[in-house]
Order: structure tokens, then C-alpha cells, then sequence
């Protein structure tokens, strides 16, 4: 017995596993994350390593240069970069596609051991490495501003409140904090105040450290009772620090404000951030890999309101940068397509088989095989996004197929009289070899696709799988329930019903032409080359890319200036630049 006629003699069976189908592809849509593009894992680790107060040259040559030798010797390292900054280096590790991220993170961690001997014995902790995506873009980006607060008071309530609060959302895989540092007081010191008193900058410094210690105090006891001495020999504000005695010099107290500058500031001054042109921090949330981008953007807008109410008044918290806006418009309109594509294969359908039953069943097989493509993709820990989506839309031309095939030759044997039950079993059998044949040759041609290797076949691998599974689907679902359905709903036609139902202008026009291009071989032949070449034409000097250009509503610029540059120049520039930008009517923020 094949699986056709088991179908056809049990209909309950094959309707309720036609239902258990539709039920759990429907569940799997729900549960599908949402995201642009599918996830392409990009096996790239990124090292970084603080020494505060060194310049680029020192960092580069006492960090950099030693962690480069230690990280050179790990296997699959294609690509190894560094970025050297004030106090601060940056390791890039790019390793081939095929490699493991976890088993690359243990080796770079061995690594990062090994180097440590040869790093600066200053150094306030190891190097620290992270998993990188490059790829991943940001989903949020908040910004707070403050007209009273400096932006080391907005940094703090941001690193020790906001960021916690944020990465404990569901769907948030990591929170960074920019524009500004924790605040801090800086001591600039008078080298001509140094001369002076005789002083030396390792004095100040070993003042500055005792000055901010905190150790046990010890305790007073007696022969009954024992007392704690508690007493707070720690400097907390710019004040205190200045009140610190270097030394006494004629009995008098020679203090760290006496030779230098002391005032409240932040860790690094060279970080500046704005937000529509006020000084301002920024959050920027990214998402876990499997989360859905939608769902995790909307909880941040549902805890907004409690993130407001527990922080000052004076902090102003506002979301300068969504990613979702264009990601709905763009998974909205291509769904969209979706069903328009599935309405016009069903009224095509019923256009030409020009009966209701006879179009009813291809109807119950397109969702059915879409659904059931959703299953596999859910089973895959697929996403829905671009690709898949019109993985999807593009089947609804394929998966449409089989059950007209199915319909059409079990239509040809109950016209010739053939009882319904025999019609359908023979009808079945006929055509089942060819239903298997198209979909698997359908399915071969992605077999590139999925076994192509590198970025591009990661990228294209949800699409290809997807439009498989689709069509196999499909074939099977045009096996069981097309048939099941044809033996309940095909009801044997009269002759005069037939000649009605057929379109006899079309038969005559399709028949007249078919007549001249036999007539005409040579024509026929010319317009075929014509045609070949036009193709070749086209596809020459049609624009080529990855990807159709979209309008994300989102303009990135950069600016740069010569490396004598100060800090504070390049702060004014951009500064000007972001006014000059922000009076556009068009410009949401900047």
C-alpha cells in the first residue's frame, strides 16, 4: 500500500495530521525571532588592554607588540589587527569561518597568560578578551542628558544603575556605555611649585596614594570591654585631596593644593559624547543572538518609565537611535508580499481550473507547505527575516505545483467515467514518480547554495534551506492530503459541463500561434538568439551588489583631522559640524 492510497482510505488520520501541521507551523511563527538578516557567525575575538596615562607609542610598543607575539601563535588566525590609543590597546582576531569562536576564546586566554610577564608591571588588570560580531549592530541607543549634572554624575548613575538594569532585559546581550567616564579627581601638578619646595612627582604621587588608602585601624581593649577605631582616612573630593600634607617645611604643612591644581573630574577627559548637541552618555544595547529584535526593543520601551523614575530628575533619558522602525517596515511589507503572492496563486488557480472544489484543494496545500517550511525552520533555529520571508513568497509559485498536477490527472480519469475512489488511486500512482522528480530537481538546484562556503553561503544557507524544505513539503503534502481531498470534494463532471468549463478563445489563440511559429522556424530560431543576447546584454550592465540599496533613515559620517590635532580642537569641529547638521528639518537627532 503507498502512502497516496493509505491517505485516501483513512481521511480522519490524514486530516488531523494535516491539522497537527498547520497548528504547529502557526506556533513556530510566534515563536520564530525576528531579525534583518539571518545570524552569520564571524569567528572574531577582540583583546583589549588598559595602561591609564600611556600615550599611543607606549601602548603599541610595551602592550600591543607583546600580545601580538603571544596571540600570532594560535592556529586559524587570519587576520590580527591592533588600535593603540591613550592608555589604551586594542586586539582584533579574525579566524577562518570554520573555526570554533569557543575553542579559539580558550586558546586566545592561554595566550593572553603566556604574555603576561612581558607586559608593563603598572598595568590595573589583565587584558581582557570578548567574542565580537561585527556584523551586529546595535538595536537602541539612549541618551542622557542633564543641564546641572556634569556627565561624570550622569556616567555613574548610567554604569551603576541603567546598564545592570538594561542587560537583565530578556533579549539584551550586551549594554556599553559612551560618551563619558566614572568621575574622578585629577591633580595637575605645578612643575614650577615642585622646583621650588624641592619636591620630586614620585612624592606627590606616594601622598596621593597614602591619602587614599583604607586600612584596618585596629582596636582599643581593656581587661572587660573592646572598642573599634573607626575613623575615614580615605579622600573622597577634589577639596579633601588638596588638603593632603606632602611634607612640612619650617613647621608649616606643605599641601598637595600648595603645588598643584586639584579639581573634580572624570577618569579619561578625552571622551566627549552629544546628543543633539548637549554634552550627553550614551547606552548602546545590542541584542543576544537568537533574540528577537522586535519583541527585545519593545520591553526596553515598557521598562523606560521605571528606568525614568529611578534615576534624578535632573537626567533626561531619550532614545536617539531605534533599529526596529525599519526592520517592521521591511519584515511588514515583505509579509505583505507573501500574502499577495499566495492570493494571486490561489486566484490563478481558480481562473483556469474554473471550478470551485477543483481550486479549493491547491488553497489547502500552499499554507500547508508554508507552514510546514515554518516547522522545519523553527526545528533549525532559523529567524524570520528578508531572506527566509522570501524564501517563503518565492515558493508560493513552487509548492502550488504538484497539487495541480494532482488535480488535473485525477479531473482527466473522472471525465473518461472512471469511478471516484479508482480515479484518484490511478490518478495518484501516474503521477507520483513525477511529483517526486520535479521537487527533488527543484531541490537540486539550491544544493550549491547550500554547501557553498565562506560569508556569503552562511548569509544565503537560511534561504536555500528554507525554499527546500518548502518544496519537499510540498510534495509530500500533495501525496496525502491532495489526494485525501480529491476523493471527498472531485465529483465526476457531464460532457456538457465539460465543453462549457473549457476556454475555447484561448484553446483558438494558443492554437493559432503554436500553428505560425511552426510555420516559421527560422524566425523563431532569430528571436530566440535575440532574446539570449538581450539577457547578456542586461546582466552586464545592470548595477551588481550583495544586497538592493534601502533607505534605513540613518546617515553615518566621521570626521577627521591631522594627528597634531588636540582634543579639544576636534571637540569644537564636531561640535560645529553636529549644529550646522541639526538645523536641517529633516534631522531627528544627531
Amino acid at each position: 500500500m503507498n502512502l497516496s492510497h493509505w491517505a485516501t482510505v483513512r481521511p480522519v488520520a490524514t486530516t488531523l495530521l494535516s491539522l497537527g501541521l498547520a497548528i504547529a507551523g502557526v506556533l513556530a511563527y510566534f515563536q520564530l525571532p525576528v531579525a534583518p538578516l539571518p545570524k552569520v557567525e564571524y569567528p572574531v575575538i577582540s583583546v583589549t588592554a588598559n595602561l591609564p596615562g600611556a600615550s599611543p607609542e607606549t601602548m603599541a610598543a610595551t602592550v600591543a607588540t607583546p600580545l601580538e607575539r603571544s596571540l600570532g601563535v594560535i592556529s586559524g588566525v587570519n587576520e590580527m589587527t591592533s588600535y593603540s590609543s591613550d592608555g589604551s590597546t586594542r586586539v582584533s582576531l579574525q579566524f577562518d569561518l570554520s573555526r570554533n569562536i569557543d575553542d579559539a576564546a580558550r586558546e586566545v586566554q592561554a595566550a593572553i597568560n603566556a604574555a603576561r610577564p612581558m607586559l608593563p608591571t603598572g598595568m590595573p588588570s589583565l587584558p581582557t578578551y570578548r567574542k565580537v560580531n561585527p556584523a551586529s549592530a546595535p538595536i537602541l541607543i539612549i541618551a542622557l542628558t542633564s543641564p546641572s549634572l556634569s556627565r561624570g554624575q550622569i556616567y555613574d548613575v548610567a554604569s551603576t544603575l541603567l546598564s545592570q538594569r538594561l542587560s537583565q532585559v530578556e533579549g539584551v546581550g550586551q549594554v556599553s556605555i559612551g560618551g563619558g567616564a566614572l568621575p574622578a579627581v585629577r591633580v595637575n601638578v605645578r612643575p614650577s611649585q615642585l622646583m621650588a619646595h624641592g619636591l620630586s612627582l614620585e612624592e606627590v604621587r606616594t601622598t596621593l596614594l597614602a591619602g587614599n588608602a583604607n586600612r584596618p585601624k585596629g582596636v582599643i581593649e581593656d581587661a572587660q570591654r573592646s572598642w573599634q577605631v573607626e575613623a575615614n582616612d580615605q579622600a573622597r573630593n577634589a577639596s579633601e585631596f588638596g588638603d593632603l600634607v606632602i611634607r612640612h617645611v619650617n613647621g608649616a604643612a606643605l599641601r598637595v593644593r600648595d603645588v598643584a591644581e586639584v579639581s573634580e573630574s572624570v577618569q579619561d577627559s578625552r571622551v566627549y559624547g552629544a546628543a543633539d548637541g548637549q554634552p550627553a552618555v550614551m547606552l548602546v544595547v545590542f541584542q543576544q543572538p537568537d533574540a528577537n529584535v522586535i519583541e527585545t526593543v519593545d520591553r526596553i520601551h515598557q521598562l523606560m518609565p521605571q528606568l525614568r523614575a529611578s534615576i534624578p530628575k535632573e537626567i533626561r533619558m531619550e532614545v536617539v537611535q531605534d533599529r526596529t522602525p525599519s526592520i517592521r517596515a521591511s519584515i511588514a511589507e515583505i509579509q505583505k508580499s507573501l500574502a499577495i503572492s499566495a492570493g494571486l496563486v490561489v486566484l490563478v488557480v481558480g481562473l483556469f481550473l474554473r471550478r470551485l472544489r477543483a481550486a479549493l484543494i491547491p488553497s489547502v496545500a500552499l499554507p500547508l507547505s508554508l507552514l510546514g517550511a515554518v516547522v522545519v525552520m523553527h526545528w533549525l533555529g532559523f529567524s524570520l527575516n528578508n531572506l527566509t520571508l522570501m524564501a517563503l513568497t518565492i515558493a508560493t509559485g513552487f509548492v502550488v505545483d504538484d497539487a495541480i498536477v494532482v488535480v488535473e490527472n485525477v479531473s482527466r480519469h473522472l471525465e473518461r467515467g472512471m469511478p471516484i475512489l479508482q480515479a484518484v488511486h490511478q490518478g495518484t500512482r501516474e503521477i507520483s514518480f513525477t511529483i517526486v522528480s520535479i521537487s527533488l530537481s527543484l531541490v537540486a538546484v539550491f544544493i550549491p547554495i547550500l554547501f557553498m562556503g565562506g560569508v556569503m553561503g552562511r548569509l544565503f544557507h537560511e534561504f536555500a534551506v528554507t525554499l527546500s524544505a518548502a518544496i519537499l513539503v510540498s510534495m509530500v503534502v500533495s501525496l496525502t492530503t491532495t489526494p485525501m481531498m480529491c476523493a471527498r470534494w472531485l465529483a465526476p463532471r457531464t460532457s456538457r459541463a465539460i465543453r462549457r468549463t473549457r476556454p475555447r478563445r484561448m484553446r483558438r489563440w494558443y492554437r493559432q500561434t503554436l500553428a505560425w511559429s511552426l510555420r516559421h522556424p527560422i524566425t523563431m530560431l532569430v528571436l530566440l538568439a535575440l532574446t539570449i543576447g538581450l539577457n547578456i546584454t542586461l546582466y552586464r550592465i545592470v548595477p551588481k551588489g550583495l544586497f538592493p540599496q534601502q533607505d534605513s533613515g540613518r546617515v553615518f559620517g566621521s570626521v577627521r583631522a591631522d594627528q597634531s590635532a588636540s582634543f579639544e580642537s576636534m571637540q569644537e569641529r564636531l561640535t560645529t559640524f553636529m549644529n550646522v547638521i541639526q538645523k536641517d528639518p529633516a534631522v531627528a537627532h544627531v
